[in-house]
């Protein structure tokens, strides 16, 4: 696969429930979670020692964004470790809480829709080159991006008038365009956001933000892995524009709709596709691709697995309910409806709660991780990668830089300053370096800086 930085943002849901009459506010909530984290950068917004960035986002939702990564499988471990990082600043906020003389309980959902239908995402990105027309590439990703909701979705569960409905996507219902430049009144399939935080002259960041958040490893894994190939086809001009959708707003949210992922949509020439056929023709573009160019090990298993799942979803998609999240979370919630001998009414509040449980980040709460710790969850990464993660950066991308002076400036007990594509170390204006290459793990420059600071004395922030 083509070499490329990949990177994965998720909003989180908070919530927190009183025992008593005092209730607390998100925002402070908010700050407590922050509270641990408290550095000179700003109390809201914190790059961690793993290279990820944890900040406040809009609507008062934590935001974790993953570090650079080098491929899906990297994207999948650092994303897992934004949670167990979230879950443990849960733990510190839930104590403040009581010593607040709050009593309640406090939750952290990764999902995208709360009870009162507001919506809150989960962007992908991709860094592609400048040379390529965004356009002609957003135009011809779109398509795809659709459709791949039958493996990417997480599931949710709606109460409508004739009772609870199941859709595929949380996301989907929330679109409103194709393309737009925001990410909240304007919410579209691809955002034009032109930040690629690296040289501006050679590089784009792709911002994809109809993505719904996924608890499933393996999910996450395809939704990266089968993006990166197609987007590397759509560069190579390797795709003919014959899959442009009619309209894709209101295809994306009939296709959420449809279980069966087997009703069609129309097409601009007239054709009309199912999102199975859709996907079928676009995996069967990826094996003639690889056909003539050589293909690596992660290429061979993103195909494989894609295959895999496309078959199982054309058979029965419930045999999939060891790895794509909306069939996990049906299949688990079709168990619980067998069972339960409640009202329809009270069944119906009882599946929303279910819903949501699934994506508590608490592993001792979470329905996602009970289905783990019983062994019934498809992995991809292991408990040891994640923890790793948690403190260490990719050690093959610019990240590997930022989270080793984040720790050598902790350590010296001394203050920085650093975005994506810059660091500054103390108050001194020649201890900054610009770091414009994302796929650089290491510069002179940087290194230098890091020498400079282990052989010194510093003293509030001063070179002594």
């Amino acid at each position: 696969m083509k070499k490329r930085i990949y990177g994965l943002e998720n909003e989180f849901g908070i919530s927190f429930t009183a025992n008593g009459r005092r209730s607390l506010p998100s925002e402070k909530v908010v700050r407590y979670l922050f509270e641990k984290l408290i550095t000179t950068e700003g109390f809201l917004n914190v790059f961690l020692e793993n290279g990820a960035r944890f900040y406040l986002d809009t609507g008062c939702h934590p935001e974790y964004a993953t570090p650079e990564c080098a491929s899906p499988q990297d994207v999948v471990v650092y994303d897992k470790a934004g949670d167990r990082i979230l879950e443990n600043l849960l733990q510190h906020a839930q104590n403040k809480v009581r010593e607040e003389g709050f009593p309640g309980e406090l939750a952290i959902f990764k999902n995208n829709t709360d009870f009162v239908g507001n919506s809150y995402g989960c962007h992908e990105n991709y860094l592609a080159e400048r040379t390529s027309d965004f356009y002609y590439m957003a135009e011809q990703l779109i398509p795809f991006l659709v459709t791949r909701q039958i493996f990417t979705g997480s599931g949710k569960v709606f109460r409508t008038r004739r009772g609870t409905v199941f859709h595929i996507s949380q996301r989907a219902q929330h679109i409103r365009q194709k393309i737009s430049g925001t990410t909240t009144n304007e919410r579209s399939i691809i955002n034009t956001r032109d930040e690629p935080h690296a040289m501006k002259e050679k590089y784009r960041r792709l911002h994809i933000i109809v993505g719904d958040s996924n608890m499933s490893e393996f999910t996450t894994y395809l939704k990266v892995g089968t993006t990166a190939i197609v987007l590397q086809m759509i560069e190579d001009d390797f795709i003919t524009p014959r899959f442009a959708l009619r309209n894709p707003v209101r295809a994306i949210k009939d296709i959420s709709r449809d279980l069966t992922c087997r009703e069609s949509v129309p097409l601009n020439n007239g054709k009309r596709y199912s999102p199975l056929e859709l996907q079928k023709q676009y995996l069967e573009l990826a094996h003639t691709y690889y056909s003539t160019r050589k293909m690596g090990a992660l290429a061979a298993d993103i195909l494989q697995k894609w295959e895999y799942v496309l078959t199982k979803l054309a058979e029965e998609p419930l045999q999939l309910h060891r790895e794509i999240d909306w069939v996990i979370k049906m299949h688990l919630l079709k168990a619980y409806g067998e069972r339960s001998r409640m009202a329809a009414e009270a069944r119906g509040d009882r599946l929303l709660m279910l819903d949501l449980q699934y994506h508590d980040i608490r592993r001792e709460k979470g329905l996602y991780f009970l289905l783990e710790r019983r062994g019934q969850i498809e992995r991809i990464v292991s408990d040891a990668d994640i923890e790793k993660a948690m403190v260490d950066p990719p050690q093959n991308t610019r990240a590997k830089m930022r989270g080793e002076l984040i720790k050598l400036a902790k350590k010296k007990r001394i203050p920085y300053d650093l975005d994506w594509n810059y660091i500054r170390i103390g108050y001194l204006l020649n201890l900054w370096v610009k770091c414009n290459d994302p796929f650089q793990e290491e510069n002179e420059k940087v290194t230098q800086l890091k020498r400079r600071i282990e052989r010194s004395n510093f003293k509030y922030g001063y070179l002594l």
